[in-house]
Parts: structure tokens; C-alpha cells; sequence
């Protein structure tokens, strides 16, 4: 299965992207699922066709879907929800109130993942493409699989064998005094299964070879300067994009006055698209005298975006991560565009590599040959992000 993510600062049009490229992916015979995670759905209004939380079919070989999370999590998260609520109910909140704060905060983004992982091991469509969330919201979620196994690992497991062991001990003074019983094994484990979900998946998105983000773009400022921030942190969580869509280009034939001025602003944004993103490709699709809502303005959409292309290909396969082996030990090279070397902060602690960059930040799990040296220094070279690792007494016997 080929899977295609659809993102970009909110109202750059990405669902209208989402929507004509999974048309034009049925239209050469691909059974295509273009499925919405963004929780302020539009998939609906820009097919047309009312859509819900199962897959339903909007032309030959396209099906549309828009993420319910409350379907969704009641069918992965059922008993650990009723568990809290029982919970919340024994400390005396009402019956509606337990129940809303059941729903822990960040859980579309993580029943998203559950969805999409779903979806890809049945195996039923040939592209599965994802209209995401917003830039911000996207990463979160694409940062999960990452952020999960970090607390699996240093928390969660051993919390887990603790409880195990000393439930039978605790349980029959607990539950008299609190109200309700403490989780067993069975309750336990359902996070652990829901992370290994997530942490499959995360496996499928470092997958350059199956796996692109494509991010949708305006010629403005603050909409270049975001789209900049967001290849940069796809880089670090090791997600690969493959294809820029400068949207909303004021054609040449407007020559009113009044558009002046933008566009001469946009001929300078896209210059700085093309030149800021090389060497990723980048499509210009032109502003639209009116909406595109409905299978017909999709249809011309889709011609103007690939024309006879098959947009199911990988535009470019980024290399976002590489490890070589250099004179005195290792190097880590990740791509970090745009990004400059006083903006990131990094650690090392055991098998783990922090990296920082703002309010984003990755844990890495090290591969066994970097896990047992010491971090020598780091330095941006060709905005490529490379650490250098050697063995702990190196430096001391070069002196």
C-alpha cells in the first residue's frame, strides 16, 4: 500500500489537494482511500457526498471517510474508558462528567494513528491518503509512535509489573476504601497492545519507500516561513517528503489593479519556495476564480496537479537519516532544513539520543554501534544536522 499525507498550515487547501489527488490515483485504476484525520472535517464538502467514520464509496475505485473519534476509540480504548469513568465516578463526579473526562486530551490524534495502521493491515486499497491535520496538530501525531515508546520504556512496563505483582496484596483493603478496583493484567495491557500498534506504524512512516509527506504551501510569508518549520521537524522524526504545492498562485491573465501588489509579492515567495525546498519539487497550482467543492472542479484540479503523471509515484526519496562510519567512529547525519545549529539542543543518556529543536523534541533509540560511545561534537554542514560519535578515551590518547 502506498501511503500519502496531506499537510499545511491551516487554509492553504491541503483537503482540496487531498481530495483531487486521490481522484486522479482512482481515475489510473488505484483503489484509493482518502481519509480524514483533521478534526474539523471538510473531506465531505470538497467530494460533495456526505461521508462518516466507515469508508464509503464516492466514485469507481475512490471511498472517502472522515475520523470519528468517539466510534474510535470506544472500539480500541472500550474498557479503559469505562475503567476511568468507574474511576472518576468513586471521587463523586456525575455520571456525564466522568464519562467526557474519560476521553483523555490528544486522543483524535492517537485514534488517528490507530485508524490509519488499520487500514494499512487489512491491506483492502492500493493508496491510502491522508488528509491531516493542520502543520502543528500533523506533527503531534506523527510524533507519537516516537513519544509513546519513550514512556513505554521508562515508565509503563515497569509501573505494569509493579501493579501485577502487588494487586492480589492490596486489592481487598484498596477497593473498601476507594470505591473501585485497581486494573488488572488484562486492563494493563490494553495500552501496551494499542503503543506495539503504534509503534508498527511508526516503522511504516519512516518508510521512505512507501511512506510521503506532501505539504501544501501559499506564496505568503508566514505560510512559507511554517511550511519551512514543518519539513524541518518531518526531518527530525525521520518522515520523508517528497512534494511541495505552492496553492493559490494569481494567474498571469489577472491584471486587475487591485492584485497588484500580491502579485509581486508571490513572484518573490515562489522564488523562495523553489530555492528553500531544493531539491524536493514543487507544483504551483493556480488561485481558482471559485470554490472547489464537487467532483467536476476536482476533476480539472487534478489535471492542473499531475496531468498525465501518476501521483501514487515518490516525487523525490529523501534521505533524512544516515549513519556512516568515519576514521575515529561514527557520524549521524539528519536533515534539518532551514534550521540553524543554535537552535538545537542535544543529549545523550544510555541507548538514547535527545535532540531538540523549540517544542519539538525526539528521543532517539541508538543503533547498537553508536549506543556505547560518547558524542564528539556537532556542526551543520549543507543544512545537514551531523554528530559526530567516538569511543569515550579517543580524544585522550590523540593528546
Amino acid at each position: 500500500m502506498r501511503l500519502i499525507l496531506m499537510t499545511g498550515k491551516g487554509g492553504v487547501g491541503k483537503t482540496s489537494m487531498a481530495a483531487a489527488t486521490g481522484l486522479k490515483c482512482a481515475e489510473m485504476g488505484y483503489k484509493t482511500l482518502v481519509l480524514s484525520t483533521d478534526p474539523a472535517h471538510s473531506l465531505a464538502d470538497s467530494f460533495a457526498v456526505e461521508l462518516g467514520h466507515q469508508p464509503k464509496e464516492v466514485c469507481q475505485n475512490l471511498w472517502g471517510a472522515e475520523l470519528d473519534v468517539l466510534e474510535e476509540l470506544e472500539q480500541n480504548w472500550g474498557s479503559v474508558k469505562r475503567y476511568i469513568t468507574e474511576v472518576l465516578q468513586a471521587r463523586g463526579l456525575e455520571g456525564i462528567q466522568a464519562e467526557e473526562l474519560a476521553i483523555l486530551p490528544g486522543s483524535d490524534e492517537i485514534f488517528g494513528l490507530v485508524r490509519v495502521f488499520r487500514h494499512y493491515n487489512e491491506g483492502n486499497y492500493d493508496v491510502l491518503i491522508i488528509d491531516s491535520a493542520p502543520t502543528g496538530t500533523a506533527l503531534r501525531l506523527l510524533s507519537i509512535p516516537e513519544v509513546a515508546g519513550w514512556y513505554m520504556r521508562r515508565f509503563y512496563k515497569p509501573l505494569e509489573k509493579v501493579a501485577v505483582t502487588l494487586r492480589p496484596i492490596i486489592e481487598p483493603l484498596f477497593r473498601p476504601i476507594a470505591g473501585f478496583s485497581l486494573p488488572d493484567k488484562e486492563m494493563m495491557d490494553v495500552p501496551y497492545d494499542f503503543y506495539q500498534k503504534i509503534e508498527k506504524l511508526g516503522e511504516i512512516l519512516m518508510d521512505n519507500a512507501v511512506t510521503s509527506v506532501r505539504l501544501v504551501t501559499n506564496p505568503e510569508r508566514m505560510v512559507l516561513n511554517e511550511s519551512l518549520r514543518a519539513h524541518a521537524y518531518l526531518s527530525l522524526y525521520d518522515i520523508s517528503t517528497d512534494l511541495i504545492i505552492a496553492n493559490r498562485i494569481i494567474p498571469d491573465e489577472v491584471t486587475d489593479p487591485y492584485f497588484q501588489y500580491w502579485k509581486e509579492n508571490q513572484k518573490i515567495y515562489r522564488a523562495e519556495i523553489h530555492e528553500n525546498f531544493k531539491p524536493l519539487p514543487v507544483k504551483e497550482v493556480p488561485l481558482y476564480s471559485r470554490e472547489i467543492c464537487g467532483l467536476k472542479t476536482l476533476d480539472t484540479l487534478k489535471d492542473l496537479l499531475y496531468g498525465d503523471e501518476d501521483p501514487s509515484q515518490v516525487y523525490y526519496k529523501e534521505k533524512t537519516m544516515l549513519v556512516e562510519q568515519v576514521k575515529n567512529g561514527y557520524t549521524l547525519e539528519i536533515a534539518l532544513p532551514g534550521i540553524q545549529k543554535d537552535q538545537i539542543e542535544i543529549s545523550k543518556k544510555g541507548d538514547e539520543l535527545n535532540i531538540r529543536i523549540g517544542n519539538h523534541r525526539r528521543n532517539l533509540v541508538l543503533p547498537q554501534a553508536l549506543a556505547t560511545l560518547k558524542t564528539a561534537g556537532a556542526e551543520m554542514e549543507d543544512e545537514r544536522l551531523k554528530i559526530s560519535f567516538e569511543e569515550a578515551n579517543t580524544r585522550k590518547k590523540g593528546k
